[in-house]
């Protein structure tokens, strides 16, 4: 017996980690593969005239075993990894890439799916099931149902490629992050590293039985030492290692699979009637259009760069001080904090006391119960993937609403960053409302063993909030259909809830119920929160800019294909970033290698969406400042945005909730004044 293939005796019908075996997974795919491709079959052989329920409903439930089959071997292979699943992911992603396509391009289904799509005037369906019918219609226009069968074949095939080399980005960057460490024997190498950090590097030391201390380009142990060590020349080792990340020649370079990646995209893209990839992506976004994207970064940009600037002559006169005429880009931070200490008497290491990870965590959990009625409870009965993973049951009203898998901290066979998934998506069928299975994914440094616990630097504290922002879209979904279920709306639409949430980190009145000293339960002192509060656009210029310069450089990688032809990845990242970087550019180092957003992840022509959606997440904030940041009738207003999925368009959405379109005018407030 198979457990995957079975249907789960257990809690919510939570995934069974404790009994799944790395070898379930390939036997799993291929059955469940085959009940899918059944069930499809089941509709195309079905002699009745075509309709939204024999076809559309049908499709839209169909494979429910096999996503959420998916949904565990992908999750585990981002947060659990290791060799062996590495090899099966690369040996179940053209398998299911082929399965996809053989779906979407179907000619016998799409046929009765067009059907039902040219009559939908002869009905009356509801808003969530045009916008269903519209949508499956489409994706399998942009999928490739309206081609001949050899441009079939060829899209097929692109779509395999694309799915096999994506996949050894990923890896490559993990391996190549993994494989750098940077061992200290002599402490005076680690000036002006905080205590609580050395012990972490003493920790780490240990863990591979080496003396003295040891960092690594794990985000929690890198940006500490860039911040706070005072050699010069081990912040530029570290940096360079860093910024070498995939970009070295060595075997887990990126720098031909980007370029191949790029090529299968404009290959899919012209085969489907687009101009380039850039394209075919944006005419399901809110921006529509590469020309209005870039003309939206350009605007930001002009006002950004003058604050910017002067943030980084700011930054020159301190370094000045200590015999520095050219600052490097490994500078930054080192600088930067000394200039925040300087300017708001603030430096992470006094404020981590004030956050431990328990704390920050209950209150995120009090502000998802203040604004939408939810509450949390441990349980200790459901499986786990590791023993650093927690599960709570989340209930509205005393109603089970959702499970919520959190994982907070660093391990070998977790990629770096942080990221909200899902196990289960949210449906409604036959009566029953299927409740969603939500996953938190982070790197926040771990409680050491001398019971210390994790203490979250202000930017963790934000980096939890924002992940949890997605994690209240996806737990309050409230759909009929699984593909238009919690956060399954418009890409650009996607961080709204996300960066939203972490407004209110800054917010005084919130911070004083939980931002209390992890030993003596003191309060954070009122003159840390106003400090906390006007540091909210501390080098606001400077993040901007680098933010842009990865949309830009996002957006013509994906329509300046002519352009990659003549040059590598690193005079290709160097033309179009040009514009905004404010350090001078180190030939040795490149950061398109690791970009794993665009070239693993979603965010391929879309990560403009960021910028884009703090336009809409300040003007949301800013509705709530006006009125009250705990005001229940604009909460009950914005629980509807989040619960309603992508079940409407998504500007429809946010004017019901706001009243107007969002104003860019709110975001140029809130950085700049």
């Amino acid at each position: 017996m198979n457990i995957l293939t079975e249907n789960f005796n257990t809690p919510y019908h939570s995934a069974p980690f404790n009994i799944i075996k790395n070898e379930d997974f390939l036997p799993a795919f291929k059955e469940l593969i085959k009940k899918s491709e059944e069930e499809i079959e089941s509709i195309v052989n079905n002699s009745e005239a075509p309709t939204f329920e024999n076809v559309i409903e049908i499709l839209a439930y169909s494979g429910e075993q096999l996503d959420m089959v998916s949904h565990i071997f992908f999750n585990l292979n981002s947060a659990e990894t290791n060799d062996e699943l590495q090899q099966i992911a690369q040996e179940v992603s053209p398998i299911l890439t082929e399965y996809s396509s053989k779906i979407s391009q179907n000619e016998a289904l799409f046929n009765k799916i067009k059907k039902v799509y040219d009559e939908k005037e002869k009905y009356n369906y509801n808003e969530e099931q045009q916008m269903l019918l519209n949508e499956t219609y489409k994706g399998f226009v942009r999928s490739g149902a309206l081609l001949n069968e050899k441009d079939k074949e060829t899209l097929k095939k692109i779509s395999m490629d694309l799915s096999v080399k994506s996949l050894q980005f990923g890896q490559n960057v993990l391996a190549s992050t993994n494989a750098y460490f940077k061992h200290i024997t002599h402490k005076d190498d680690l000036a002006g590293i905080p205590n609580a950090i050395l012990e972490q590097y003493a920790e780490e030391a240990k863990e591979r039985n080496l003396e003295g201390w040891v960092v690594t380009l794990q985000y929690p142990s890198y940006i500490p030492f860039m911040t706070y060590a005072e050699n010069r020349e081990l912040r530029k080792e570290m940096a360079l290692a860093n910024g070498k990340k995939s970009f070295s020649g060595d075997e887990f370079d990126n720098q031909n699979l980007i370029k191949e990646l790029l090529q299968l995209k404009q290959q899919k893209a012209a085969l489907l009637g687009y101009k380039d990839y850039a394209h075919y992506v944006l005419e399901e976004r809110m921006a529509k259009s590469p020309t209005k994207v870039l003309d939206f970064l350009n605007e930001l940009l002009i006002k950004a760069k003058p604050y910017a600037n002067k943030e980084i002559d700011e930054l020159k006169a301190l370094a000045k001080i200590d015999g520095i005429e050219t600052m490097q880009i490994y500078d930054h931070a080192f600088y930067a904090e000394k200039l925040r200490k300087a300017k708001f008497d603030l430096n992470d290491e006094e404020l981590k006391p004030y956050f431990p990870l328990h704390q920050v965590q209950e209150a995120v959990f009090g502000l998802a119960n203040e604004l939408f009625g939810l509450t949390f409870e441990e349980r200790n009965d459901i499986s786990k993937y590791h023993e650093d993973v927690k599960v709570y049951e989340v209930k509205e009203n005393g109603e089970y609403k959702s499970l919520l898998y959190v994982d907070y901290f660093p391990r070998k066979g977790k990629r770096a960053g942080a990221w909200m998934t899902s196990y289960k998506n949210q449906y409604k069928r036959e009566g029953i409302n299927s409740r969603p299975h939500i996953s938190i994914v982070c790197n926040f440094s771990k409680p050491t063993k001398d019971t210390t616990p994790s203490l979250l630097t202000f930017q963790e504290v934000t980096t939890l909030f924002h992940e949890f922002g997605h994690a209240i879209h996806g737990m309050l979904a409230n759909t009929q259909y699984p593909s238009l279920s919690g956060t399954s709306v418009k890409w650009d639409f996607v961080e709204l809830p996300s960066q939203f949430l972490e407004n209110f980190c800054y917010e005084p009145e919130f911070l004083r119920t939980f931002a209390k000293h992890y030993i003596t339960s003191e309060i954070l002192p009122d003159d840390k929160i106003e400090k906390i509060e006007q540091s909210k656009n501390f080098m606001e210029g400077y993040q901007t800019l680098r933010q842009l310069g990865f949309g830009i450089l996002d957006m013509n990688y994906h329509t300046k294909g002519e352009d990659l032809e003549k040059l590598s990845i690193k005079e290709f990242e160097d033309k179009y970033t040009s514009v905004t970087q404010l350090y001078p550019v180190n030939q040795e180092t490149a950061m398109s290698p690791s970009f794993s957003h665009i070239f693993q992840g979603g965010y391929s022509a879309g990560y403009y969406s960021y910028k884009w959606a703090e336009v809409l997440d300040a003007d949301a904030f800013q509705y709530f400042k006006e009125n009250g940041i705990f005001n229940s009738e604009i909460a009950a207003k914005y629980k509807i945005l989040l619960s309603s999925g992508g079940t409407k368009d998504p500007m429809e959405l946010y004017k019901n909730f706001r009243g107007s379109e969002p104003k860019v005018e709110s975001l140029l407030k809130r950085a700049f004044g």
